[in-house]
């Protein structure tokens, strides 16, 4: 890292979105007095019989869930889309300011076991392999369809992040229109693959494996990395070592590496701060819009919000709301958190 950039306030900039981020190093050094929050707790039941998500259980609109033993899949009970929602298009005083228009979509829970203890950092790779079979075929299922544009895959994990139930589980939202995050990193690659003739993840995971200091995980088909350009205190990204475009494309080998570096990353998590630690995950493949997408690299985010502690989070407000993003670690510095947190990794 630049050693100016190390105590000094500086900007770096996230050719993915093409946007800035400032860095604020020197703020750690000021003392916490705003709101803290109450640390996390392992769930000790394997079978939660109050839980709608165990096996057997009835959820809340009625439906009973199935005794399922692996994992399992089915249509989200309060879905935020709906398949027969009504198309259309409407710009009210016809001045371009007050624009809406119909969205329909699919929306799906997906369990990751029938057991209720366990998250990502406890399972076993065979059973997050499971997972990204799952998420695999539930892609192949939903890009197919000429309604679906693209297909975002999530999880929540803890209240901090608003998962009101500790069941490991995630979701699937399948929408009719490409969402703006989507839209935004397709714009900055495709304008790195037409300034540069290469792909901009490929090209970053190289540097990222080239220069180490912010790499957290790696195996041999996948690196984990907190980005140069982390909002994020200890957010980080999964990249292929190879161009591959969605989780179709993945060998066999490669779906049982991907399942290894998740559990690498959210174990280390929980080593941190000692703590069940949250955030939200999510997959980005490319859209499924019936485009060749030559320029878009799979990859994965995780962003976790805690900063000092278990119980400090960190705020997205005032400047992060009116002027831009901001973080006060260095993503460097947060590399290597994660990376002496991993050697406390309990070995089986």
């Amino acid at each position: 890292m630049i050693p100016l950039a190390q105590q000094n306030p500086h900007r770096r900039f996230n050719p993915l979105k093409r946007e800035w981020v400032l860095v604020s190093p020197h703020r750690t050094q000021r003392p916490w007095q705003g709101q803290t929050e109450s640390k996390s707790t392992e769930v000790a039941l394997t079978y939660d019989p109050t839980c709608y998500l165990c096996p057997g259980n009835t959820r809340a609109g009625g439906i009973r869930t199935d005794k399922y033993t692996s994992t399992y899949v089915f249509e989200n009970d309060f879905a935020a889309l709906k398949p027969d929602a009504p198309q259309f298009s409407s710009d009210e005083g016809n001045r371009g300011l007050l624009l809406a228009e119909g969205e329909s979509g699919i929306c799906r829970v997906i369990c990751f076991s029938p057991r209720h203890d366990l998250t990502l950092a406890k399972m076993s790779v065979p059973e997050i392999r499971a997972v990204v079979d799952v998420w695999t075929e539930q892609y192949a299922e939903l890009g197919a369809r000429e309604d679906i544009h693209y297909v975002q895959i999530f999880e929540n994990r803890g209240a901090m992040m608003g998962a009101s139930n500790p069941h490991p589980h995630g979701q699937l939202w399948a929408s009719r229109s490409i969402p703006d995050e989507i839209v935004s990193e397709l714009a900055g690659q495709r304008e790195y693959l037409a300034k540069n003739h290469a792909v901009l993840l490929c090209e970053y995971q190289k540097l990222e494996e080239s220069l180490g200091e912010r790499v957290v995980a790696q195996n041999p088909s996948f690196l984990a990395v907190v980005p140069f350009w982390a909002v994020w205190p200890f957010e980080v990204m999964i990249l292929p070592r190879r161009h591959v475009t969605d989780l179709q494309a993945f060998t066999d080998t490669e779906r049982t590496d991907f399942a290894s570096i998740l559990h690498s990353v959210t174990a280390t998590y929980d080593q941190v701060f000692d703590t069940p630690f949250p955030y939200s995950m999510g997959l980005h493949p490319a859209p499924c819009d019936g485009h060749e997408h030559p320029e878009w690299q799979f990859h994965a985010h995780f962003f976790p919000p805690l900063l000092r502690s278990a119980t400090v989070r960190k705020f997205m407000v005032g400047y992060e709301l009116l002027g831009s993003p901001q973080r006060d670690i260095t993503p460097e510095s947060a590399a290597e958190t994660l990376r002496q947190a991993s050697l406390r990794i309990p070995r089986i």
